[in-house]
């Protein structure tokens, strides 16, 4: 009984393992069947599947690598220096990226040699269509390596664009402004227009506030409102020593004293300029006018020198008498009394 046991478990394995070979078999047949044969390269269904294993396992550690470098970020806040990581993250995710493209083509069997004309073409496309995005991309790697723009900085542009700067990508860089509007600007624009980033070494700015006042209005009057209006604003950052607020007489204008309030704002206020300004100019029109001084306005006076050649006193009388006069209403009717008439 035992003898037939073992004989059938035999013949059992002896024919899985038949089968498991014949299976290993047509996978092996399917992966050399070959796909393009050209010269001395031949791809085949193997060599396709391991470039493209490779390649999604570059893929996959560069996301690996991401979220660990934000994991650690979001968990030590404090002990990191946000845009050196984010710059680490681009730096390792481009790397990555690269090694598995090399990798992968290794395994397909094609040599990098091969490539030398597609190289020489590319340098050829870059030299016309492609040279705006390979200067932007090198603009990125410029940006990256000379961290003269961070993640997190507020930047303003000579277009006019500000805002926090929150990714830096191959071919642009996306702004958001203060209204949550995502701007994207080329990276070219960083490198060779010119670049105001509020936040680059301190956070305290000095802004200025103009404003202006009638003539005949008393200036120390006015200096105290301006100090006065700054000690009421939140964001300035001092009310005595060098970065006191200060109040400039800086022109004379055509119907005001021209007038500007320095102060130096803290780092917060320098993202919000805006919002700033809108709050100085607030409280300096609350505290002129709890001083009576008056605000300008445009004012013409009209000097009349001569009329029809005339001058003095006949210039005078000949426009009073060119002057038309209104005719004199007539005067109102008297309605009949139908009283008086009965009675009659």
């Amino acid at each position: 009984m035992a003898a037939h046991l073992a004989s059938g478990l035999h013949a059992a394995s002896t024919g899985l393992l038949a089968r498991t070979q014949a299976v290993f078999a047509q996978i092996d047949n399917l992966l050399d069947l070959r796909l393009i044969h050209f010269g001395t390269v031949r791809l085949s269904v193997g060599a396709l599947l391991a470039a493209l294993l490779i390649l999604g396992g570059a893929i996959l550690l560069s996301y690996l690598l991401r979220r660990m470098l934000t994991h650690y970020a979001t968990r030590y806040p404090d002990n990191i220096n946000r845009s050196a990581l984010y710059t680490l993250a681009r730096l390792g995710h481009y790397t990555l990226l690269l090694l598995g493209v090399m990798f992968a083509l290794s395994a397909t069997g094609i040599p990098v040699s091969r490539f030398a004309v597609f190289f020489a073409a590319l340098g050829v496309g870059l030299g016309f269509g492609l040279q705006a995005i390979f200067n932007n991309f090198i603009s990125g790697l410029i940006l990256l390596f000379e961290r003269s723009l961070k993640v997190g900085d507020f930047v303003e542009l000579a277009s006019g664009v500000h805002g926090e700067v929150r990714d830096i990508n191959i071919r642009a860089t996306r702004i958001n402004t203060n209204d949550d509007v995502d701007i994207l600007v080329p990276n070219s624009e960083f490198v060779s227009g010119r670049l105001v980033n509020w936040t680059l070494t301190a956070g305290t700015r000095r802004i200025k506030v103009p404003f202006g006042v009638a003539y005949g209005s008393d200036k120390e009057q006015v200096r105290a409102a301006g100090l006065e209006a700054a000690r009421e604003v939140p964001h300035t950052l001092a009310q005595d020593g060098p970065h006191a607020p200060q109040v400039w007489l800086s022109g004379f204008g055509a119907s005001s004293l021209d007038f500007e309030l320095v102060v130096w704002v803290n780092a917060d206020a320098t993202r919000h300029p805006g919002g700033v300004s809108a709050a100085y100019n607030w409280a300096l029109h609350s505290a002129l006018a709890r001083r009576g001084i008056e605000l300008p306005f445009p004012q013409r006076d009209l000097h009349l020198r001569s009329w029809f050649g005339l001058t003095g006193a006949e210039a005078l009388q000949a426009l009073r008498e060119s002057t038309p006069r209104v005719a004199a209403a007539p005067p109102p009717a008297v309605a009949p009394d139908h009283h008086s008439d009965a009675a009659r």
